[in-house]
């Protein structure tokens, strides 16, 4: 448990790191919104938790040849040919598992929250239907995680109004800040099992460089995360 708490942390850190690092490099000292956009866009913050979740893979019994990350990483929708996944396991010919990393920082966390939930369930959607469809050549279900990490801010922990002009939002959402909105959701990703199980992690940008993060929900911890992608591993794998 305490080698993982490193990692994690190690992982924070790369993320904040490697974000800064991007916004230096493409913004510019007067443009703010073109530094933050470059940030977002520039990928590799979440490596190293892709990294770790690797490693973790290769210890449970996968083989090296059976984990992808970065290459080979396709695989067959139904709604569209190709979706590309953060992290694979193909054991046998057999699709193991599938996880999937995402970040959000702000200032624009109204105009990326429905983006980033869209995504998050038509990912699921489309793979859950091409599972379906007989895409993955077996009938044994593949495990599916998702980890979300949010900045945490006074614009992600504010309360956040919501319009209703014709009818009543579900009353969980009424007030909800970014953060619980993010926590929601990915709670309901599982009880509607679009994934298997996901991981909600919240973290400051100053703090957040010495590796400091916050599990806002007891049920959507990353070590119940990490402990239920091992036992799938070594279920299938062995």
């Amino acid at each position: 448990m305490a080698g993982w708490e490193k990692e994690i942390q190690q992982a924070v850190r790369h993320f904040w790191a490697t974000r800064g690092h991007q916004a230096q490099r493409q913004g510019t000292g007067t443009n703010v919104d073109k530094g933050a956009r470059a940030a977002v866009t520039g990928g590799a913050q979440m490596d190293e938790f892709i990294d770790l979740f690797a490693r973790l893979a290769e210890e449970a019994g996968a083989s090296p040849k059976a984990i992808f990350r970065k290459r080979a990483i396709e695989l067959p929708g139904f709604f569209r040919p190709t979706k590309e996944w953060d992290l694979l396991v193909v054991h046998k010919g057999q699709l193991v598992l599938a996880v999937e990393t995402k970040s959000q920082v702000g200032p624009s966390f109204g105009n990326n929250f429905n983006n980033r939930t869209e995504e998050a369930i038509g990912s699921a959607l489309d793979l859950w239907t091409a599972f379906r469809e007989g895409a993955f050549r077996s009938t044994i279900q593949p495990w599916l995680g998702y980890l979300f990490l949010l900045e945490d801010c006074p614009g992600s922990q504010s309360p956040v109004k919501v319009k209703e002009p014709h009818f009543k939002v579900f009353p969980e959402f009424q007030g909800a800040s970014y953060a619980k909105r993010y926590e929601l959701f990915c709670r309901k990703l599982i009880r509607e099992r679009h994934y298997s199980a996901a991981c909600f992690l919240t973290s400051g940008a100053s703090q957040g460089l010495q590796g400091a993060f916050t599990e806002p929900a007891s049920d959507l911890r990353i070590h119940d995360f990490i402990n239920a992608f091992l036992a799938h591993i070594t279920l299938r794998t062995t």
